[in-house]
């Protein structure tokens, strides 16, 4: 089996999106934004983990943007009074504990590079230590 950067570099490598250049971008901003961050495949598109638990994850499909979900695992959590800041104004929020960061151009990401790593940084810390 191969090892986890493996597998995403292999997904890349044939991954066939006209905003591929813009994932790429994003996945070196997410990765960046913490050293403790791994990366992994999941629902079908590069997901990072953080202690453990898938917290951001691509969604590539329409193609005509890139969506990254903020999450705190494969599930919703029950309403456990969890509550994030988003002081960056970045996240449409689906649920109290899901959203999403939309992106359809890499002028629009290299804009918000900065902010979305801090947002990243931010999202890991407090959804684990919510989480334990």
């Amino acid at each position: 089996m191969p090892k986890p950067a493996e597998t995403v570099r292999q997904f890349m490598d044939r991954l066939e999106h006209p905003l591929k250049a813009e994932i790429d971008a994003l996945r070196a901003i997410v990765q960046n934004a913490n050293p403790q961050i791994t990366e992994h495949i999941k629902w079908n598109a590069p997901s990072f983990c953080y202690g453990g638990e898938d917290r951001v994850t691509f969604k590539l499909h329409p193609t005509d943007r890139i969506q990254l979900i903020f999450h705190r695992g494969a599930k919703a959590k029950a309403d456990d009074g969890f509550v994030f800041a988003d002081t960056s104004g970045l996240i449409q929020w689906v649920t109290s504990d899901r959203g999403t960061v939309t992106f359809r151009d890499m002028p629009s990401i290299q804009a918000q590079q900065a902010t979305l790593t801090q947002l990243v940084d931010q999202w890991v810390k407090a959804t684990v230590q919510n989480d334990e």
